[in-house]
């Protein structure tokens, strides 16, 4: 079995090693695994938003996804809502992804071997590719709030994903889940946040193992993309 750590924020993802998972499950990395479901063609992750801008522009009929402090970005296409996205919008298209947390922890994980994201809603495909890859090394990196403040949710996540991979017992997922509206996701049920932290959000990001594939970060002359890689071992 593998050594695992979990580490959090964006220090976390600077102190990486090995095979690493960067997660980001409210909502970035659940968001792009809603994109490829809906048919988006291409995911790629940019740190900067001026980066984010510049591609789309290089690349007529891409979109830009992108929020700072949660909010939608001035310009962005869309933001970094799952619940605000319809397969419409995104079938066939190339996505260019920037976000203050989920994206800024792949751009600072300059020590990882490999890296894929994570969010529950894939946590139980992540697990089974880490099995299957069989790494010496992994290092589970909670993004957190705008990758400086703990995100429970993402902690959560970081523990199901150990727990699956080395066989392990843990604590009900549902019931941890069910605890976070009132520790940690408070602002995706208060009525004056909705515009920006809608809460079908938050339960379309609750959905546990919902899908069967990982998203595996690759780097090309662009820059990174999220490539949908299916997993056949789940148990």
């Amino acid at each position: 079995m593998p050594e695992i750590r979990i580490l959090e924020l964006i220090e976390g993802a600077r102190e990486a090693r090995g095979f690493t998972v960067i997660i980001d499950v409210l909502r970035a990395f659940s968001l792009e695994c809603y994109l490829y479901a809906k048919g988006a063609s291409l995911v790629r992750p940019v740190g900067s938003m001026e980066e984010a801008f510049a591609l789309r522009d290089r690349f007529p009929g891409s979109l830009m996804i992108g929020e700072r402090g949660g909010r939608k970005i001035d310009g962005a296409d869309f933001g970094n809502t799952p619940s605000g996205i319809r397969l419409e919008d995104v079938a066939g298209k190339t996505i260019f992804h920037t976000t203050s947390a989920g994206t800024q922890g792949i751009v600072n994980a300059q020590g990882a071997t490999e890296i894929v994201t994570g969010s529950l809603v894939n946590a139980r495909a992540v697990a089974a590719y880490i099995r299957e890859k069989a790494p010496e090394q992994v290092s589970l990196v909670a993004m957190g709030n705008n990758g400086i403040r703990r995100a429970p949710e993402d902690v959560l996540c970081a523990e199901y994903i150990r727990s699956l991979v080395l066989g392990e017992p843990m604590v009900d997922l549902r019931e941890r889940i069910l605890r976070l509206p009132t520790e940690g996701a408070e602002h995706f049920f208060n009525p004056a946040t909705q515009d920006v932290f809608p809460e079908p959000d938050f339960w379309l990001c609750m959905e546990a193992d919902r899908f069967p594939f990982v998203l595996r970060i690759e780097k090309d002359e662009l820059g990174f993309k999220s490539v949908r890689t299916e997993i056949h071992t789940l148990s």
